[in-house]
């Protein structure tokens, strides 16, 4: 089992930056690649970012050059930057794990809300 508790979410004004963190805990040996995605009021939940054990990332075109995920392997912690943040990244942000065994783990989200 893994546990992610995500933290970082509030509110935040157009054009400003904002850091997202998920930390995991429990069989965290087992987990391969890790990631974010989001819901926005009224939508299904979209993929936004992700992060393999080696570091190779992948985006949603929606959020490439904008966003930045990584990983502090040490801390046991992810973590998504957001720069350039629209109205439309308003959303719940939830992060993700993916172990050996083929079982997604889900954190409890986190909101961020971006005023314009």
């Amino acid at each position: 089992q893994v546990q992610l508790v995500e933290s970082g979410g509030g509110l935040v004004q157009a054009g400003g930056s904002r850091r997202v963190a998920c930390a995991a805990s429990g069989s965290i040996f087992s987990i391969t690649m890790m990631g974010w995605y989001r819901r926005a009021p009224g939508k299904q939940r979209d993929f936004v970012a992700a992060i393999t054990s080696g570091g190779v990332t992948n985006y949603a075109t929606s959020v490439r050059g904008r966003f930045t995920i990584s990983r502090d392997n040490a801390k046991n912690t992810m973590y998504l930057q957001m720069n350039s943040l629209k109205p439309e990244d308003t959303a719940v942000y939830y992060c993700y794990a993916d172990s050996r065994v083929l079982a997604r783990y889900w954190g409890q989200g986190t909101q961020v809300t971006v005023s314009s």
